[in-house]
């Protein structure tokens, strides 16, 4: 995750123990992105002088947006059912030492490092089952970290990796079983644990042993079984959340040996298996392995300069270079949490709107800590960068962000920024995306998922072809549009992120359609529904239109029939 101090279990709210997500909780081309930078960024003279224009051309910049970026870790079942769900992922900290053979999982430091053993729905074979009765693709990650939770009681006292008979002083402890500690004296962390009192050490077998389990269970990914295998999760953070059986910082040898092992067992137990990794915890996992710390250093020297991501790109395209050219890894992922308090002050609020940018943005600067200083920033533009070190490391393999959260998800404010996610995740040709912390379903977080899956309530969706869309102030009114597949009409995001309505002329070029735009907007106005609104006039291939002020509202023009 790429944030310092708001940790992402800020997001799901104070919990008893970290589990598993539960089952029943469930390429675009440079240039044709590049040619809309300048109306994309920089405000021209009439968004200087406060007139806000929008523009779609169907005809250009066409691209397949990918379903997969509307996904979910979890969810509310209703919410996920009622949505459609593309893609779900069983994934966290806590499945980097489950095991699939009892069940059982150690929640490392997000909870006092205790081995759990799974209910019946929260095991992997449920996730896969319940997922795949939906018909939702199901990411499932698979332990490389090279330990796994042993046999541990169901109950109280539970095994754990720092128990109170080995290391009787600790800060804190479990106040449910005052046995297990949290591993730190006087604000450091405790050396000296002993891996096996609550895991075994296994290798990449132990992977495509799970994968054959499944693939028994549920028919192989080319037959509708598990379709994503993810290697592990944030390795570079083993250090910290498993440091009881992992206390040596994460090295480019260790992660590459072990990835390319992996990937290998994953590929020989289901060919049609998809497998995705590194999926690193943030902005220094992004640059830099657990011994270099948060920029290359000795580590990075030793292999030819390059930063961690690189380098895995390039081992894994080596590795597969080697063994005639298969692929071994087919999603390069990465986590992504933006730099923001999680308040929603009037100040946070502005930044949250604003940071979505540090998505795609090549004029924007990241307003935080990694900001001007950071390695391969300014700008961050994480997609555009993940993308461009795909096509010089390790061309064809799509990228992912696994995990992601703006926060504020319960507000209009988090909304917004969501739908603008949305947005951008689709025009700048990501491949797939799972949120973390997902909304409630009366969440206005939940209300911008609608307004791409579900917005009349009847499973009309946004389209599935993204078409060019400019707006003069992209930072006052985003502008997202795309053409949809079944009926070929044309649908226009627009998000209004100021305070003020605004009026603007939407003018569409290279589309055929009826004389009539329909509308549906979500707002501050009334965030228990999104509301249809009168049908707008469509002169001489213009729209033009009011969007009330902190809002979503959706166009759809229908094409003409002949």
């Amino acid at each position: 995750m790429f944030l310092t101090g708001w940790r992402r279990e800020s997001l799901v709210g104070a919990q008893r123990r970290r589990k598993l997500r539960s089952a029943t909780a469930i390429g675009v081309t440079g240039s044709l992105v590049a040619g809309l930078l300048a109306a994309q960024t920089v405000p021209g003279p009439a968004a200087a002088a406060g007139v806000l224009t929008l523009s779609v051309d169907v005809s250009a910049a066409r691209h397949v947006i990918s379903p997969d970026v509307y996904g979910m870790n979890g969810g509310d079942p209703a919410l996920v059912a009622e949505l459609g769900m593309p893609v779900a992922r069983w994934g966290g900290n806590a499945s980097s030492r489950y095991n699939f053979k009892n069940h059982t999982y150690n929640t490392g430091s997000d909870w006092y490092f205790e081995n759990i053993v799974a209910g019946p729905d929260n095991t992997v074979e449920s996730f896969v089952k319940t997922n795949r009765d939906r018909g939702t693709k199901q990411v499932v990650t698979v332990p490389l970290i090279g330990w796994v939770a042993k046999d541990s009681p169901q109950s109280h006292p539970f095994a754990c990796g720092f128990p109170a008979t080995r290391f009787p002083a600790q800060d804190a402890f479990d106040p449910w079983d005052p046995n297990c500690g949290n591993g730190r004296l006087n604000d450091a962390n405790l050396t000296g644990a002993v891996p096996t009192d609550t895991s075994i050490q296994v290798d990449a077998s132990f992977a495509g042993e799970m994968v054959s389990h499944l693939v028994r269970q549920f028919g192989p990914a080319s037959r509708g079984g598990v379709s994503i295998y993810q290697l592990d999760n944030e390795p570079v953070l083993w250090s910290s959340t498993h440091r009881d059986v992992h206390p040596e910082p994460v090295t480019y040898d260790e992660l590459g040996s072990k990835g390319t092992a992996t990937a290998a067992a994953i590929k020989a137990a289901d060919p049609s298996a998809a497998v995705l990794g590194p999926s690193g915890w943030g902005y220094c996992e992004w640059v830099a392995s657990g011994l270099d710390g948060c920029a290359p250093g000795a580590d990075a020297a030793a292999h030819g300069g390059l930063n961690l991501s690189q380098w895995y790109l390039k081992n894994m395209k080596d590795f597969s270079d080697v063994h005639g050219g298969k692929r071994f890894l087919d999603y390069f992922d990465q986590h992504y949490y933006p730099q923001i308090s999680g308040g929603k002050d009037p100040e946070a609020n502005a930044l949250r709107l604003r940071s979505t940018r540090s998505l795609w943005d090549p004029t924007y600067v990241d307003e935080s800590w990694i900001g001007p200083g950071g390695v391969n920033a300014p700008p961050l533009q994480l997609i555009r960068t993940m993308k461009a070190w795909v096509a010089q490391y390790y061309p064809g393999t799509k990228v992912a962000i696994t995990e992601y959260n703006w926060g504020a998800l319960d507000d209009i404010n988090g909304a917004l920024a969501q739908a603008d996610v949305l947005g951008i995740f689709g025009r700048e040709g990501l491949d797939l995306a799972t949120i973390w912390g997902e909304p409630k379903p009366t969440d206005p977080g939940a209300y911008a998922f609608r307004m791409y899956r579900n917005y009349d309530g009847a499973g009309s969706r946004f389209g599935e072809v993204s078409v060019s869309a400019v707006s003069s102030d992209q930072g006052r009114l985003a502008v997202y549009a795309a053409q949809r597949s079944s009926d070929k009409a044309l649908t226009v995001m627009v998000i209004n992120k100021t305070g003020n309505d605004l009026t603007s002329r939407l003018a569409v070029a290279g589309f055929n359609g009826q004389r009539t735009a329909q509308r549906f907007t979500y707002g501050a106005a009334d965030l228990t529904s999104i509301r249809r609104g009168a049908d707008l006039p469509v002169i001489s291939g213009s729209v033009r239109a009011t969007y009330p002020a902190n809002s979503i509202t959706l166009l759809v023009l229908p094409k003409r029939r002949h």
